[in-house]
């Protein structure tokens, strides 16, 4: 299979929490756990199972920071900048 998207993380499955509609898989990388949420559909069509090995594919748009505090909301969004 071939993709455009740059960031490959090659892991390994440790959980499958599957739900009616959607099922989140969590896989450890070299970098750490990158969980990921999908169809519980795509989990069957895949036949994903713990313990196999994946590629965690990342393409983000958008990211977010976050810092524990006294305040209910401090999520600060981080956008591109045009020129």
């Amino acid at each position: 299979m071939s993709t455009s998207i740059r960031n490959h993380l090659p892991g390994t499955i440790e959980q499958i929490v599957a739900g009616k509609v959607v099922s989140e898989i969590v896989i450890n990388t070299a970098a750490g756990p990158v969980a990921s949420i999908i169809t519980t559909g795509s989990v069957k069509r895949m036949n994903l199972k713990e313990g196999d090995a994946v590629f965690a594919i990342i393409k983000a748009t958008e990211v977010s920071v976050e810092k524990e505090s006294s305040s209910p909301s401090t999520t600060a969004r981080i956008r591109r900048r045009t020129k």
